[in-house]
């Protein structure tokens, strides 16, 4: 069974396999439909839109709130149907977030409400324990507020291919796109003509043939000694030009070419904003316009001589043992033009998108949850993080899609 085949059975299974593995993180309270499925039920909703949690008469708003603010905690209270001061109430609330980390917030009083003193820093998954101090009484609640998170036991991740890294420093190496075509490589290529002036009396070969050296090419029956003698080929390579047929004189003109295909030039065009940046030496990501050759060289030397478009052809010397490049194939390019060392990034095939964020998901144990990503530089492997990850973080690199489809699956919302 192919791996195509593989995968597509682990995402038709995937529901079921998690499902057998562990509970997902509950997003709210549940109870079971007329199936005895468990479904869940939405929290109920104060006037401010926030959580209403209620113990007893008093009943506690706790609300998310973020139009022109960073996200932020805000209180409103009410005692058997009547609000309640907010300098008469004491709040606290501890964030309990994935791997223990805990998040303390105190609350101070704001107009007709009790506001958070700590950003709610994405993602909003975390345990949320209240207590609340109100005429010498004291409340507490506790729920969890889970999103972008799932729970996959060892052995499915190892069925599914889920791949890990740590997350830590990188090098960003900056290219340009550049465009050109394979040309023959002109140090390899031999012209023949006839030494002596004559009558060809054969021809060996055939435009298209593959000769090597030596090899004999025509018979030239001289025109002063009329004693014939061969012509041989100079080189190893195809015969590309044959410009003599049995009876015809020489006449001093080209009879045939040769070109050596064992090595070709990649030329591509520099544009003048670019000019400088790029020298011999540089390092060059090469493709098929098609998308179908991966190869890899660096600048061997810059034509002097400005193209008619005011471009700057670079060469690039390619082996071509194989025959895959042939002459007048067109190219992509990426040269590497800068160097770039930094502090944490992360492999661009751990990358999935969620909500309006790009996100890796990170594992700690058996649960995987998502982590909003503030990106800078980027290169084909590497995309340099710039918030929203600490250093040393194991998240998945490969197949990280399947952890996206079961949390979407789960309906993990963002609830404020």
């Amino acid at each position: 069974m192919n791996r195509l085949h593989n995968t597509f059975w682990l995402v038709a299974l995937l529901p079921g396999l998690i499902g057998c593995n562990g509970p997902n993180s509950d997003h709210g309270d549940s109870a079971k439909d007329n199936h005895g499925e468990a479904v869940e039920i939405e929290p109920s909703k104060g006037p401010n839109r926030g959580r209403l949690l209620t113990d007893g008469d008093f009943v506690l708003e706790l609300a998310i709130f973020e139009t022109g603010v960073p996200p932020e905690f805000r209180v409103w209270v009410t005692d058997a149907g009547e609000p309640v001061l907010p300098q008469d109430v004491s709040v606290h609330a501890t964030l309990t977030r994935l791997g223990d980390v805990k998040d303390e917030i105190s609350f101070d009083v704001q107009d007709d409400f009790l506001r958070g003193d700590t950003v709610i820093y994405e993602p909003h998954s975390f345990i949320v324990s209240i207590e609340a101090t109100h005429l010498g009484s004291t409340h507490r609640w506790q729920y969890d507020n889970f999103e972008g998170r799932t729970r996959i036991g060892a052995d499915v991740a190892e069925a599914f291919q889920l791949e890990t890294d740590n997350a830590g420093p990188a090098t960003i190496n900056e290219t340009i796109s550049v465009y050109g075509r394979v040309v023959p490589n002109t140090e390899k290529v031999s012209f023949i003509t006839a030494r002596f002036d004559g009558v060809v009396q054969s021809v060996d070969v055939s435009i298209g043939d593959t000769v090597r050296r030596g090899q004999k090419l025509a018979t030239v029956e001289s025109n002063e000694s009329l004693k014939p003698y061969a012509l041989s080929a100079p080189i190893a390579g195809i015969v590309t030009e044959r410009n003599a047929n049995p009876g015809e004189q020489t006449g001093g003109r080209r009879l045939f070419k040769i070109m050596d295909t064992s090595t070709v030039w990649a030329e591509f065009a520099v544009f003048p904003s670019n000019r400088s940046r790029v020298t011999a030496g540089s390092s060059v990501a090469i493709d098929a316009a098609d998308g179908d050759l991966k190869r890899t060289g660096v600048i061997d030397r810059l034509n002097p001589v400005a193209e008619a478009n005011q471009s700057i052809l670079a060469r690039v010397v390619l082996d071509n043992s194989n025959g895959a490049l042939v002459p007048g194939m067109y190219l992509t390019g990426e040269i590497q033009i800068a160097e770039h060392p930094v502090s944490l990034a992360v492999k661009r095939t751990g990358l999935q998108a969620f909500r309006d964020f790009t996100v890796v998901y990170a594992q700690i144990g058996d649960e995987y949850e998502v982590r909003m990503l503030d990106l800078g530089r980027q290169d084909g492997e590497w995309i340099e993080v710039l918030g929203g990850l600490d250093p040393g973080t194991r998240y998945v690199t490969t197949n990280s899609y399947l952890i996206k489809a079961d949390i979407e699956k789960s309906g993990a919302s963002h609830d404020h």
